[in-house]
């Protein structure tokens, strides 16, 4: 890997990129297994167990130049399997070394925090089987969690540009270790603005790491991470730029403003999980209302929902509890999810880079799905040349609610119209109930034989050989022989038999002059105590004699 500038000399040409395209030569028939590429024998029989026998054609393109160690260029249209291509690589290179505290070995960007934890689903299971730590590092998550596993040591780190800056600047992490780079969903991190933390962290890593960068796109920014930190890199272009998938089908309903919303709703309502794609955080949260209101099970994902709340809504939309979801551009990379069959652009994407990763939603791994644009007249001229720069041919078809076009298209329903209620979360029980109440220093210590800091008991009877009972459980007998003794038995009297005195019940101006009790002054005089404000004042001297009190007279 290059730090610096590319040289203008006769050697230029060795560092440019060779393209490389699949399906030719030694992959064309498909036949091609994991075995062939010569991945560790672990690792085949973990992905035998997961069920993932043959790989998909960037997998066979691009694994065999990853295994050599070469710079790997991988351009696929998402869907297409590049997670494995560049995973799979780099826990190979990885087998056989040890991690060391806060110096990870091996590297994959991302560019969003859902897109990491599903890399990190992938991999996990795949570097257990070879004994490799694969561990987390974005924001949203506890920092100081991701920072105590890096601290134990970290084989390969899946990481956000902003959060790793964060661990980097905190000391919590070192990347001068790190020889083995992924760069996923380049174009996304130049589009969202994180190529300077891009560099700034490659910039940290050892000089001479392998890079593998993979994404639908290599056009734009991209070049300058290409050029800057990769060496004679390789190339491997599965499918064109554009959408090419035959199993998905593109339509376009051309609907009026007053039957929008109408429409969304039945598409909504149909069988089938179903992502619906608008612009705003606002209309994510006010379409999901309106939709649950009218008894459509539909969950909301943006940028501005907690890590939490984000992963409770894939979960159930994973699961087929909600089968609606309802997200801005944040679910158009990284999202995975099997059984997607109807996406639907309720706001046109911005770009064809959007439209395309938006489609790629659906008819994912040899599925089948369908992508539907709604357009209103107003927006249909700049919808034909989005598409059009997409590679994409929708059939455009007129529709209103209920028309059978829009339900042999879609699936569409009409819906039940009972308002879909949140299970709330079950009520704490309270102590005056007779709820569980929180387990005792003693409970923890009889379970366990250890105290809240963790010592032993016997250790805990060294230091305290007073105690003849069992040191775990300090609430079991008492110490001594005898009754034991309630502070609620003593006499409520004062300590002295003679009433308790109460000045509050004197006349105002008689304790000064008053005599002082013999009993309570004890040797002192009994002359009455002097008030020196009554006393003439004297004349002071102006200066003390030589030689002698130096204090001034009053």
């Amino acid at each position: 890997m290059q730090n610096s500038a590319l040289p203008t000399n006769d050697h230029d040409d060795d560092r440019k990129p060779r393209h490389r395209q699949s399906g030719k030569g030694r992959f064309d028939d498909g036949s091609v297994t994991f075995a062939d590429l010569g991945l560790p024998k672990p690792l085949l029989r973990a992905l035998i167990d997961a069920g993932i026998e043959q790989p998909f054609p960037i997998q066979a393109a691009t694994l065999p130049d990853a295994l050599a160690g070469k710079d790997v260029l991988g351009r696929a249209q998402t869907g297409s399997g590049k997670t494995l291509a560049f995973g799979l690589g780099l826990l190979s290179r990885l087998d056989g070394g040890e991690a060391r505290p806060l110096k990870p070995r091996g590297l994959i960007l991302v560019p969003t925090r859902e897109l990491a934890l599903q890399v990190s689903d992938a991999l996990t299971p795949l570097g257990k089987s070879l004994g490799l730590w694969v561990r987390t590092a974005v924001g949203g998550m506890s920092f100081p969690r991701q920072a105590d596993a890096l601290k134990r040591g970290v084989d390969l780190l899946i990481a956000t540009p902003g959060r790793l800056s964060d661990h980097v600047r905190q000391g919590t992490c070192v990347l001068h270790d790190v020889q083995h780079i992924a760069i996923d969903e380049a174009d996304q991190m130049a589009d969202m603005g994180f190529l300077p933390q891009v560099r700034e962290i490659l910039d940290l890593t050892d000089p001479d790491a392998q890079v593998l960068l993979f994404s639908a796109t290599l056009d734009g920014d991209v070049d300058q991470l290409i050029k800057r930190y990769m060496n004679n890199p390789v190339t491997h272009s599965v499918d064109v730029s554009t959408a090419s998938v035959s199993t998905m089908e593109h339509h376009m309903l051309l609907v009026s403003k007053q039957d929008k919303a109408d429409v969304i709703t039945e598409m909504a309502a149909r069988e089938g999980r179903t992502i619906m794609f608008v612009r705003t955080k606002h209309h994510v949260d006010r379409l999901a209302d309106k939709l649950r209101s009218v008894g459509v099970r539909a969950g909301a994902l943006h940028g501005g929902k907690t890590q939490g709340a984000r992963n409770r809504v894939l979960s159930q939309f994973r699961d087929g509890d909600m089968p609606v979801l309802v997200a801005t551009d944040v679910a158009a990379r990284g999202i995975h999810v099997d059984g997607v069959s109807l996406v639907v652009h309720v706001d046109p994407p911005a770009d064809s880079k959007d439209y395309l990763h938006r489609a790629g939603r659906t008819a994912r791994a040899g599925e089948s799905g369908t992508v539907v644009t709604v357009v209103t007249h107003d927006q249909r001229r700049t919808v034909v040349r989005m598409t059009d720069k997409a590679g994409v041919k929708p059939e455009s078809t007129k529709v209103r609610p209920g028309d059978a076009d829009l339900i042999r298209i879609t699936g569409a329903r009409t819906p039940s119209g009972e308002p879909v209620i949140e299970k709330a979360p079950p009520a704490r029980p309270s102590r005056a109930s007779g709820g569980h109440t929180p387990r005792r220093g003693g409970d923890f210590r009889r379970r366990t034989g250890r105290d809240s800091h963790g010592h032993e008991g016997r250790a805990r009877e060294a230091h305290h050989p007073r105690d003849t009972h069992d040191s775990r459980d300090f609430r079991e007998g008492p110490r001594r022989e005898g009754p034991r003794r309630e502070f609620r038995d003593r006499a409520e009297t004062p300590r002295r038999d003679a009433p308790r005195r109460d000045f509050r019940d004197a006349p105002r101006g008689e304790f000064r002059d008053a005599p002082r009790d013999s009993a309570a002054a004890g040797s002192r005089r009994e002359a009455p105590r002097r008030d020196f404000r009554d006393a003439p004042r004297r004349a002071t001297t102006t200066a003390a004699p030589r030689g002698g009190d130096r204090r001034r007279n009053d």
